[in-house]
């Protein structure tokens, strides 16, 4: 134990010391050699030390008197805004060039030891004796920068993970990009809509991130879906939060919830449907005309919303608990969206007569080759759009740009087909 660190030794010498002042001259000499067979240390270093801490007041910190009152604070706050917000090491020789002029101008009314005060202090204490005010000053830029969607965000309550996900009609919605290597010019965006007790899904592409596109997209999918809605749930994307979709709501007495900010898992529904339901036809690329986009809305509003909610199954969890550190899941019965929505109950007998006859209709096989040669469409219609020979992988992720509308040359591979 000769190793022992410092801050062990110290906690060991404390023990030691609470029986040492209580043992006879014989106990004493036992500790002693105990506590220095096992730290290391020299026997007259630690009774030395013993007497320190038994015997020794504790000396109190000298308190340093305050140099620059509140009159340099305030007048060092006042300068400091008047020369644009400065750090200390700038705002330094400014004081030192300028406090007697503006003092001879009118400028500045101060005393005497004031403005000798304000020529001699240093650069860390500037930074120091301004810190409440620069903190001050960039709270109030935050929070006046958007004083407005402030207002908004504040009357939309925040949605913790506490969905009720047997009661059919509540919706997460969220934007997914289509902007490939670079974000810059407009582009297409997916709005992606899905119900939670069911994973019924449903796709709307726009150009660009406007809030009126995002709100008329939102109702497109709302007219197409077989139920009620009863609530929707957004991120705190700006397309989103907005004066139109909030009393949209209002009016429809639909509830309206948003998610924690950088926090994807409050929107897990979404976030899982994002990558299988757009990203994995779609792909990477950037999309950004309007005849990919005529052909997207085509893909979303027919083929692959069958596909999706007819003939793709997916599993809901029941449980889940902690056993040895590891967490354990539990799900049910993978059931594709149609079969738990006809399931559930809640639908109306029109609706689950409509839905029925429409699955009877559906051939996998056939919707399956109809997705496949419209994506083909969109392939061709992107490279016709690029006009160059350069084959790009579309499921593969684009290296970031600052070219608007050029592709990173990778290497040649088979369109996907």
């Amino acid at each position: 134990m000769g190793r022992m660190d410092m801050h062990s030794r110290n906690q060991y010498l404390k023990v030691v010391l609470t029986k040492y002042l209580k043992a006879s001259k014989k106990e004493k000499g036992v500790l002693l050699d105990e506590y220095c067979g096992n730290t290391g240390q020299n026997r007259k270093y630690v009774i030395r030390k013993i007497h320190q801490l038994a015997f020794s007041e504790p000396r109190s910190r000298k308190q340093r008197t305050r140099t620059y009152g509140y009159e340099v604070r305030d007048v060092l706050a006042a300068l400091w805004r008047i020369f644009d917000h400065p750090c200390g090491q700038r705002l330094r020789p400014l004081l030192e060039a300028e406090v007697d002029r503006l003092r001879a101008m009118g400028a500045l009314e101060i005393s005497d030891r004031v403005a000798e005060q304000l020529k001699s202090i240093a650069s860390a204490t500037i930074d120091r004796v301004l810190r409440p005010a620069k903190e001050k000053w960039r709270y109030e830029r935050r929070g006046n920068r958007h004083h407005g969607r402030n207002l908004l965000y504040k009357s939309i309550p925040v949605r913790l993970t506490d969905w009720d996900t047997k009661q059919v009609g509540y919706v997460e919605v969220d934007l997914v990009c289509h902007c490939g290597a670079s974000t810059a010019g407009e582009y297409i965006n997916t709005l992606s809509v899905v119900e939670i007790a069911s994973g019924w899904w449903q796709g709307e592409a726009q150009m660009g991130r406007g809030q009126q596109r995002s709100f008329h997209a939102i109702a497109a999918a709302r007219g197409r879906s077989p139920f009620q809605y009863q609530g929707i749930d957004c991120d705190n994307d700006s397309a989103f939060i907005n004066a139109h979709l909030l009393s949209y709501c209002t009016q429809q007495q639909l509830a309206f919830t948003r998610s924690r900010p950088h926090r994807k898992n409050d929107n897990a529904y979404i976030e899982q449907t994002n990558y299988t339901h757009v990203r994995r036809p779609l792909g990477y690329l950037r999309y950004d005309s309007e005849q990919e986009l005529s052909i997207i809305n085509d893909l979303y509003r027919n083929e692959l919303r069958l596909y999706k909610n007819f003939f793709q199954p997916v599993m809901k969890l029941i449980h889940k608990e902690r056993i040895d550190g590891r967490l354990k899941r539990k799900y049910d019965t993978a059931k594709t969206p149609y079969q738990r929505l006809i399931e559930s109950g809640q639908l109306p007998q029109d609706k689950v007569a409509l839905l029925r006859r429409l699955y009877e209709e559906l051939n996998p096989v056939e919707l399956k080759k109809s997705i496949d040669h419209k994506l083909d469409i969109l392939y061709q219609a992107y490279y016709d759009k690029k006009k160059s020979r350069i084959v790009v992988d579309p499921y593969k992720q684009l290296v970031p740009t600052t070219v608007t509308f050029s592709m990173i040359q990778q290497k040649h591979s088979r369109s996907p087909g």
